[in-house]
């Protein structure tokens, strides 16, 4: 399973797993669009934007990473769904497809205020990448 979401008080946490450190940051963003979203199937990958976030800690990346997305979502109502993630020296770049929120077509599930630095963890073991985050709702 690339992601799992569990309950943490009074927040949502999720662990996540990939082959690799790319998949991984993706597999996240999917992640935090099944917490805000009821049926992350019913974005459509119609828009495209690119991203980037800055930094070298891989923890404090995937946190900037799914705030920016949390961020397009509170400023612009942009849902993304397809995440293509590039990670260099500097940070990541992104290729996100999505399109903007449409309360006839787009059930939010949670109300998510921040991704917060609680249990964040990314490392590499024998079986691939794995990270853990938790988002305050």
């Amino acid at each position: 399973m690339p992601h799992e979401v569990f309950e943490h008080t009074a927040d949502l946490g999720i662990r996540v797993t990939a082959d690799t450190l790319e998949e991984l940051f993706a597999e996240a963003a999917a992640g935090l669009l099944e917490v805000l979203t009821e049926d992350p199937t019913a974005v459509a990958a119609g828009e495209t934007r690119e991203l980037s976030v800055a930094g070298e800690d891989r923890a404090a990346l995937l946190a900037d990473w799914l705030s920016e997305l949390l961020f397009a979502f509170e400023t612009q109502k942009m849902l993304f769904c397809e995440f293509d993630v590039r990670i260099g020296p500097g940070g990541l770049a992104a290729t996100v497809r999505g399109e903007p929120y449409d309360p006839a077509r787009h059930s939010l599930a949670h109300e998510i205020k921040a991704v917060t630095h609680h249990l964040l963890e990314v490392g590499h073991g024998t079986n691939g990448w794995h990270a853990t985050f938790v988002v305050d709702i």
